[in-house]
């Protein structure tokens, strides 16, 4: 993720026809806190950076997130499940990978990839044998920017609520609702 400079920050609010008060309303930080940013005068906390773009990104309007991408249907498999039912339940539901789910918590991931390679003796055994890391957490409020930069490097996004799985996010999502 590439930050944005004291100028990027000032040049967006004034394309956006906001006073710096405005901005510091919606970001819930201080005006003086605004102005010293832009002036270069401080460095900003990552989470109050954050909340200024977020703030302006919402000015901007059409601001996505995880909550509007995610599937609330997520197909899993526990990690007591045996390979063999992951595998089916990959072919019922034409996915090539699977969340690995225990007590509405994400604990690994399984692939077709991983399951290529076993024999017939393997298929017994269970998922957590065989199981790869789970796929990266994000709440609902997550961006669209967000996502895609974690998409870059893992097959899946899981959307948590209070340490909950309520919803999971591919790629074939992401190109869907783009498109």
């Amino acid at each position: 993720m590439e930050l944005p400079t004291p100028a990027d920050l000032r040049q967006r609010r004034t394309d956006l026809e906001l006073t710096q008060s405005e901005l510091a309303d919606r970001a819930d930080v201080s005006q003086p806190l605004i102005a010293r940013i832009e002036g270069g005068d401080v460095d900003p906390r990552l989470s109050t950076l954050r909340r200024i773009v977020t703030a302006l990104d919402e000015v901007e309007g059409g601001i996505i997130r995880a909550a509007d991408l995610m599937n609330e249907d997520v197909v899993s498999v526990s990690p007591d499940d045996s390979v063999s039912e992951a595998a089916r339940k990959m072919e019922a539901e034409a996915y090539s990978q699977l969340a690995v789910i225990q007590d509405g918590t994400p604990v690994g991931s399984i692939s077709q990839s991983e399951l290529v390679h076993l024999d017939e003796a393997d298929r017994d055994e269970s998922v957590e044998a065989h199981m790869a890391e789970s796929f990266p957490t994000v709440s609902k409020d997550a961006s669209l920017d967000e996502i895609s930069n974690l998409l870059d490097h893992y097959k899946a996004v899981m959307i948590t609520e209070a340490g909950s799985t309520v919803g999971i996010i591919t790629e074939a999502d992401l190109a869907a609702r783009l498109s």
